[in-house]
């Protein structure tokens, strides 16, 4: 049975945002296994309504930073400011500084302050002038970028894009949903009244308990096998990599505790090789991070090629 804390995160996110369920899942498990995600897909099918509301499901603190060309890493992080009175530097935490971070718009931004949110993303701190801070837990960074091909957009860079977890793709709402969205506009009426259902505290004990969560040693084979297949591909140029295994284990891991579940069962792993792996391979005939086509039916490949563990 689905944990009940899942079941009201699932409602509560549902009742303003309408479109297809596995998004929803997807940035759960994201939240469970403490990793980032992010959300691509084209302008309006409500990338941030569904960050947002996942945002204000939690009593927790929640930040948005409107990423722009202009914008600079000091906006992000924060800035020293001096006092007259101290005669000293006083630090100004920047919007970082939170529980769950919406980066709107994320490849609108030059790489230098894409690039201030590495340290946070992978080590939870952050370094400016010479220390170092840590960020509360839970710390999710869920960034929505537009496909790489629209104008005003700057491509991610790979060190980038391989520290989220998991790269989500909503696509258009079905004609039962949009109709459902043109008729109540939740995004307008109903998500500044949505309350949360759930604390960080509760959230953090349920992303300590992920890593307890049994997984078979030939699941654990089932993993490696796939990421040496895409390593060996000859379409592909970089395989994934460990770091994309220990992704892959702890989606999985996540995924089992979604569904109620204290072990792994293969489907956890085969439903989540594309959102987690897909941005971490580069194909042959296009080197970079925008072929996620190409790289998605790669790995379809692979996952047929591969023994499914009993």
């Amino acid at each position: 049975m689905p944990d009940p804390l899942f079941d009201r995160l699932r409602a509560n996110i549902a009742s303003v945002f309408f479109g297809h369920t596995k998004g929803v899942d997807q940035l759960l498990i994201g939240l469970l296994a403490r990793g980032h995600v992010l959300i691509e897909d084209v302008p309006g099918v409500g990338k941030t309504v569904l960050a947002r509301a996942l945002a204000r499901s939690i009593a927790c603190k929640f930040s948005r930073v409107q990423l722009t060309p202009d914008l600079l890493p000091s906006d992000v992080l924060g800035v020293s400011v001096y006092n007259n009175d101290t005669h000293n530097f006083d630090f100004k935490p920047g919007p970082i500084f939170a529980n769950i971070v919406l980066a709107d718009e994320i490849n609108r931004t030059t790489p230098r302050t894409q690039s201030a949110l590495l340290e946070a993303m992978a080590e939870e701190t952050i370094s400016v002038d010479n220390q170092t801070y840590p960020l509360k837990r839970p710390f999710m960074v869920v960034a929505t970028q537009n496909p790489f091909e629209f104008e005003g957009t700057y491509y991610l860079p790979e060190n980038q894009l391989d520290r989220f977890i998991l790269r989500v793709n909503l696509g258009y709402p079905d004609r039962a949903s949009e109709h459902r969205i043109l008729s109540l506009q939740p995004g307008r009426t109903r998500l500044e009244d949505l309350q949360p259902v759930t604390t960080a505290e509760e959230v953090v004990a349920m992303q300590d308990h992920v890593p307890n969560i049994r997984i078979d040693a030939s699941i654990l084979d089932y993993i490696i096998d796939i990421a040496e297949a895409t390593r060996n591909h000859d379409q592909l140029h970089l395989g994934i990599s460990p770091r994309g295994s220990l992704a892959l284990t702890a989606a999985s891991q996540a995924s089992a505790v979604l569904h109620g579940r204290d072990y792994v069962i293969p489907d956890d792993v085969k439903q989540l090789v594309i959102p987690v792996c897909a941005h971490r391979v580069i194909s042959k005939s296009y080197l970079h991070n925008g072929d996620a086509d190409t790289t998605s039916r790669v790995l379809k490949t692979v996952l047929d090629q591969i023994p499914t563990p009993r």
